[in-house]
Formats: C-alpha cells, structure tokens, sequence
C-alpha cells in the first residue's frame, strides 16, 4: 500500500470516529463470504458501519484523534474488524446473534469497545448488551418522575366523587 492511500484510510478512519460516538473492535476472521455477506446485510439492517482495517492504520487514526484510546491498543492484534454505531447496544446485539449461529464459530469476537467515552473488555459482551443510551435513561427518568404525578391527579379527580358524597351525607345528618 502507497504513503498516500495509508494516509487517505487513516484519515476515513478519523472521520469515522468523528462521526460515530461509539465502535466495537472485533475479529470476523474465519468467517467464509456467504457469511461474511450475511454479517454485512445484518449491520446495514442495524445502521453499523463495519470497516475491516490495518492495526497499525487505526492505531495511527485513534492516536490522532481526539481522546483516550490507549487502553484499545492492546486488543489491535491480529485480524481487526471495526463496528461504529450511534446506538450504544446494537452492535453488541448483533455480535450475540451472530455467535448463536454454530456455523459463524463464534463470530465476529469482541475484541473491546468503546462506548460512551468508556471501554469495554472482550468479556464484558452482555454488559454492552444491557447498556442504555442517554437518551434512553433521560426518557426512562421523566417517565419515572411523571408517574408520581398522574398518581396523585387521578386520586384526586376520583377523590372528589368520594369527597363530595361524604359532604352530602355528613349534611344530611347534621
């Protein structure tokens, strides 16, 4: 590969990171093309980008973007193949599934992720799996504070049949 293509990958690559908040390292070595191509339909279908990519290019791609990568470049070891997403879980999603088919042999693997400006080991799969995005947790928070008060309203508004009837009999027998 030319300087000048090596420099072009790099910088997609940055561009990618720029864009997707959130990326899984993973090796789909192994993998034939009929399966292969099923993994490609089902991150498109999942809106995931999957770029197979040079160690050493995305190393070069995290180290000059902006933040701390350093504990991803331990997992940039043999076969890389790179998930971005906006959703924190869809890719860890479509890894299980992928594993559950016995002809993948288990995968793609998790190699590591990193997800809302954390990182993931490869053994922590079913964490990213139950992992929520922000905005999940902010609508799951305001549906949580607003149950309280429909609560009270509704007690309220079928208080008032009840609160009106003991007036009515407490007048009648005074």
């Amino acid at each position: 590969m030319k300087k000048e293509d090596k420099v072009q990958v790099v910088n997609d690559l940055q561009n990618l990171l720029k864009q997707y908040p959130n990326f899984y390292v993973t090796d789909a070595f192994g993998l034939n093309a009929e399966q292969t191509f099923k993994l490609r339909k089902a991150c498109f279908q999942k809106n995931i980008k999957l770029v197979v990519v040079k160690n050493t290019l995305f190393k070069k791609a995290l180290e000059a973007s902006e933040g701390n990568y350093e504990e991803l470049f331990g997992s940039l070891k043999g076969s890389s193949a790179i998930m971005f997403s906006e959703s924190v879980n869809a890719p860890a999603q479509l890894i299980k599934a992928q594993q559950k088919d016995k002809a993948n042999n288990n995968k793609p693997e998790l190699k590591a992720a990193y997800v809302q400006e954390c990182v993931y080991g490869a053994d922590q799969l079913d964490a990213l799996i139950a992992l929520k995005s922000k905005e999940e947790l902010l609508a799951e928070i305001i549906g949580l504070l607003q149950s309280p008060m429909q609560n009270v309203l509704g007690a309220l508004q079928s208080g008032g049949n009840t609160i009106h009837g003991v007036l009515k009999t407490l007048e009648a027998r005074g």
